[in-house]
């Protein structure tokens, strides 16, 4: 992962449709999250994020910036790019984008089993935990 490039992209690029690719091998076909819950209106609207290795898009993420926080959403890493921080550096890369808009309020909902990696970041989780298209998640903030 020493070539990694991360950047902001388009939705409507050839990178976000590589994007949406990648979150479609992830929540859809590994995780059965139904497509319907997967994409939603902020697609069109979010800043998306790509991590790219090797010429080839391997994560993603969305941060969705709503009045009173940016919201992160669709971290996604394909299987076989997994364990090597892609997720963290995004999500860094993320954080650096919200601020350099004037945020510093960050939000999210994690799967239960994936907090400590947004702990690292300094997220807290809040509120009870609940089930988001059959998957357990926590609410955090950095706030």
């Amino acid at each position: 992962m020493a070539n990694l490039t991360i950047l902001p992209v388009s939705i409507a690029s050839d990178l976000g449709a590589l994007a949406l690719e990648v979150r479609r091998k992830v929540f859809i076909v590994e995780q059965n999250v139904p497509e319907t819950v997967e994409r939603d209106a902020y697609d069109a609207e979010a800043t998306h994020v790509v991590a790219i290795d090797g010429g080839d898009v391997v994560g993603t993420l969305r941060i969705v910036f709503l009045t009173e926080h940016a919201k992160f959403g669709r971290v996604a890493v394909l299987r076989q790019a997994r364990g090597n921080g892609i997720a963290m550096r995004m999500m860094q890369a993320g954080m650096q984008i919200a601020r350099s808009r004037g945020e510093n309020r960050f939000y999210l909902t994690s799967q239960a089993d994936k907090t400590a990696l947004y702990e690292k970041l300094g997220f807290v989780a809040c509120g009870d935990e609940f089930e988001e298209a059959g998957i357990p998640h926590r609410a955090m903030k950095n706030y």
